[in-house]
């Protein structure tokens, strides 16, 4: 995975040629955005935060879109467990450093935010950690999915809980809380309002 990203307090600095496409995925459809220089961002696009189109440009032919439409593909087919795409998000020097750890999280590997904290040189700031999590812009392909909390309760994620356990579950982790009381709390949280997934993807013709 490249990351190409330049630091920037805030995503509307820089006046840059935006485009954008949604694609089917075996958890609903996925908007992506890129920029000239890589993978800007990746929401489901009934997501709460999902960004206003304005401005941007639809486009069905651009090759990082391609690319990342591709790579998607072939990892919920099973057939890929890392990304090459390069990618451009935006954010705070903090944000690039918790979102470059996340990056290095491999396949089906689970980390507390405590964990992720003491990688990035932070041992007392799991709840700052958090806060970048959650704000990743690059769902999946920076997998903030992999996150959970110290007492292995599911947490937050932005496309919500059903489709981070669906997510885990596809990775190799059939999610099973080791504490009792994360179970009780996460019991029926993360059911799929919608049929689990067979992940037979892409679909046929």
């Amino acid at each position: 995975m490249i990351y190409t990203a330049e630091t920037r307090k805030r995503p509307g600095e820089a006046a840059e040629p935006i485009v954008y496409r949604d694609i089917p995925t075996p958890l609903g459809e996925m908007r992506l955005v890129a920029s000239a220089k890589g993978l800007r961002g990746a929401w489901f696009t009934d997501q709460t935060l999902l960004p206003s189109t304005e401005g941007w440009t639809r486009s069905e032919s651009d090759p990082i879109l391609e690319q990342a439409r591709r790579e998607l593909d072939e990892w919920f087919a099973g057939q890929r467990r890392e990304f090459e795409v390069a990618l451009d998000p935006v954010g705070t020097p903090f944000q690039h450093e918790v979102w470059r750890a996340l990056c290095k999280l491999d396949f089906g590997q689970l980390a507390s935010y405590g964990e992720l904290a003491r990688t990035v040189g932070r041992p007392k700031g799991a709840q700052a950690i958090g806060g970048a999590v959650g704000r990743n812009p690059v769902i999946i392909i920076i997998p903030c999915h992999r996150i959970i909390g110290a007492d292995t309760s599911l947490t937050g994620f932005g496309g919500g809980l059903p489709r981070k356990q669906a997510l885990l579950k596809h990775e190799g982790s059939e999610y099973l809380s080791r504490n009792p009381r994360a179970r009780r709390v996460c019991d029926g949280q993360a059911q799929l309002p919608f049929e689990q997934p067979s992940f037979d993807w892409p679909p046929g013709p």
